[in-house]
């Protein structure tokens, strides 16, 4: 079995709406205009992304130049905090009224609220990721006689199921310390529930708080048992992400998936387990943010706002959105069908990854802070109490309080 980060697989949208689409966004003529536009995404990622940026260039006459970073006209930024940080320092700017509207038309209040800054809209969620997913291989699976696990107890059973027979249950790909912290909070938030889970993802509450405590031993209920994982933890620390899909497609996500394996058929995908009253949804995204503000910047976030846009790349595969008028059927397999439609059923109950609410001291550096002390924890599950510690000294020092 294989945690990933949520992916780049699909969207859902509302469940009666299987073809049919709400009716095209309105755009301005941009006849001679030139747009820029920035993102870190490349190979096909940036090819999908092109073909939506075509359809805009065809409906207003504008031209938009893809560029991987310099000073565009409209950035993507995956971060809450370094939007909060292009604001303050003056660069970003608030979107438009029509942009607005279509953003209030197509996105639950949840994925408004993360792209305002001080009550304003700044960012348009374009592109989201699913990060509450275990991909599994299915034929490791059916020869163990294994069943898709719905609690966490159900996912220690099945676990074991698969260890008796004769493979190793988890590959990690700790190497790349956020996907222990992608661990961590589906763990807590499912366990300590949605409020201590914003509590904590401000610094409200201290690392060394019980719901932490508690977390941490039920994640060393898996991390505990070295032959549970590919490796065992030293492997797993130098194992990094694409590495780890791999390992369970050849002993995937779908971006690492070998072409062999069908998605769907061979590779398939289950909900993280509820480890308390709830499954948990976390959920990741990149949102586009204007830095030039024109009437070609806004018609572009009003573009990237709609569901014709996201429609273009959601059958593209690879790719999903959090517009929740973006038809299910638009995704090309039943796999990302499923991933999309849990991302748009929880509503406004899923919660932005917390590692990237966090200063990035804290939550987004390599070796450093919770990233370093989770893998830390991966070699050493039995140090709740010092690395409860270690987390809140580190913690306190990034938030300043």
């Amino acid at each position: 079995m294989y945690k990933r980060q949520g992916d780049d697989n699909g969207n859902s949208g509302n469940t009666g709406n299987s073809e049919e689409t709400a009716s095209q966004v309105t755009l301005p003529k941009l006849d001679g205009t030139s747009l820029e536009i920035a993102a870190v995404w490349s190979g096909t990622e940036q090819a999908n992304f092109k073909k939506v940026l075509e359809e805009f260039e065809k409906r207003t006459g504008a031209t938009v130049t893809f560029v991987p970073a310099q000073d565009p006209i409209i950035n993507f930024i995956g971060q809450p905090g370094a939007i909060k940080q292009a604001v303050d320092r003056g660069w970003a700017k608030p979107l438009g009224s029509e942009a607005q509207k279509e953003l209030g038309e197509n996105y639950s209040q949840g994925w408004q609220d993360i792209g305002k800054v001080n009550g304003k809209q700044y960012g348009v969620y374009y592109k989201a990721a699913n990060k509450s997913l275990i991909w599994y291989n299915n034929q490791v699976f059916e020869n163990a006689g294994a069943k898709e696990p719905e609690t966490w107890p159900d996912l220690l059973n099945t676990a074991q199921t698969v260890f008796d027979s004769g493979v190793t249950p988890f590959s990690v790909g700790a190497a790349e310390g956020w996907t222990l912290t992608d661990w961590f909070e589906n763990v807590y938030l499912s366990q300590a529930g949605p409020e201590k889970y914003d509590q904590l993802a401000k610094h409200e509450i201290k690392w060394t708080d019980p719901s932490v405590k508690d977390a941490l031993t039920t994640l060393a209920q898996v991390w505990g048992k070295p032959d549970y994982i590919a490796g065992g933890a030293n492997g797993a620390l130098q194992t990094d992400f694409p590495a780890s899909v791999t390992q369970v497609f050849t002993d995937f996500a779908q971006v690492n998936i070998p072409s062999s394996m069908k998605i769907g058929t061979d590779a398939k995908v289950f909900p993280f387990p509820a480890v308390g009253d709830q499954g948990p949804v976390v959920s990741g995204g990149d949102a586009a943010v204007i830095l030039e503000d024109s009437k070609g910047s806004q018609a572009l976030a009003t573009w990237l706002a709609s569901p014709d846009a996201a429609q273009i790349q959601a059958k593209l595969g690879g790719y999903l959105s959090p517009n929740k008028n973006v038809p299910n059927s638009a995704y090309p397999n039943a796999v990302q069908q499923r991933i999309a439609k849990a991302l748009i059923d929880a509503g406004d109950d899923f919660r932005f990854d917390m590692s990237d609410q966090a200063p990035q001291a804290f939550g987004g550096t390599p070796g450093k802070g919770e990233w370093k002390i989770l893998q830390d924890f991966l070699k050493n599950p039995k140090d709740i109490a010092g690395t409860q510690a270690k987390l809140e000294a580190e913690a306190a020092a990034a938030f300043g309080n």
